[in-house]
């Protein structure tokens, strides 16, 4: 540090920040300069940071998980979805543009398709949705490539609930690889069985499993509000560009609808279906089937 700053230098605000070098990152390439296209890359540039910020958490949720200490995960998860409020909130300032506007520094510069982010396809995959497919759209990026091979191949947030729900005798079998692209159906829906009775039984007696209870409500609103995110990009898409093939040959509007019923705790809504108020007295309903 005192290389950097100077041996009795007080570390200023801007010094830590790094402001000069962040302020400096907007870099305009439209020709001529476009006024929205600063707008364009700064709320880009938020996203990626915020989603950096994510991925921390995730990752510590994770660790936190396997430690056994849930109340601290949950705690975290929570952080993550005020991140994602957030981020739904930001996707609405893109809409201060007119579509003529947009289409006026997008079309020149054949900007890609936001939905191939590095760290969006990062933030699912740690979070348990896993397919090959996603991970070679990126083959030919080195850069890209690589982390995602290794979020790819390392536990997920559901790998590491159900490990820990297990680990509380409770009946959830995990896979330390959540992929469902190299997993014979019928282990799938056993798996998924196992797992939707166990979260069946923990919302129904929440007070006597209150820790996995506000585990798995924090882990649901993750889902819920990373999904939020995707539609509300969705509906920037098709206000600025309509239903045509996107920026940089992707497929537009269509394609991305199709990324709406995604989920990354499917148990968790699926449990929903099945609960009764007579279960506490009766036995689990879902079971008798």
């Amino acid at each position: 540090m005192a290389d950097s700053y100077g041996e009795n230098a007080p570390l200023s605000y801007n010094k830590y920040l790094r402001v000069a070098d962040l302020i400096a990152l907007q870099d305009c390439l439209s020709e001529p300069q476009h006024h929205d296209e600063l707008l364009f890359i700064t709320i880009h540039q938020a996203y990626e940071l915020w989603f950096k910020q994510i991925l921390h958490e995730i990752d510590a949720a994770i660790i936190q998980m396997n430690e056994d200490r849930l109340a601290a995960a949950a705690r975290t998860m929570r952080r993550v979805v005020e991140i994602e409020k957030l981020l739904v909130s930001q996707i609405h300032i893109l809409a201060t543009m007119s579509p003529i506007n947009f289409l006026g520094f997008c079309d020149p510069l054949n900007l890609v398709s936001g939905f191939q982010f590095m760290q969006y396809r990062e933030i699912e995959f740690a979070s348990g949705l896993k397919h090959e497919s996603l991970l070679h759209e990126f083959r030919e990026d080195e850069f890209a490539y690589g982390r995602l091979q290794k979020r790819f191949a390392a536990p997920s947030l559901a790998d590491a609930f159900y490990g820990a729900l297990q680990k509380r005798g409770l009946d959830a079998p995990a896979d330390e690889l959540s992929n469902e692209d190299s997993q014979r159906p019928e282990e799938r829906k056993t798996r998924y069985d196992k797992r939707t009775r166990t979260v069946l039984e923990i919302i129904t007696h929440f007070e006597e499993r209150y820790e996995e209870f506000q585990l798995a409500e924090a882990l649901l609103e993750h889902d819920e509000y990373f999904s939020l995110w995707r539609s509300h990009h969705i509906k920037m898409v098709e206000r600025m560009v309509g239903t045509k093939r996107g920026t940089g040959g992707s497929e537009g509007v269509g394609y991305l609808r199709t990324t709406l019923n995604k989920k990354f705790f499917p148990e968790l809504w699926e449990a929903r279906t099945y609960l009764d108020t007579k279960h506490g007295a009766g036995g689990c309903p879902f079971a008798k089937e």
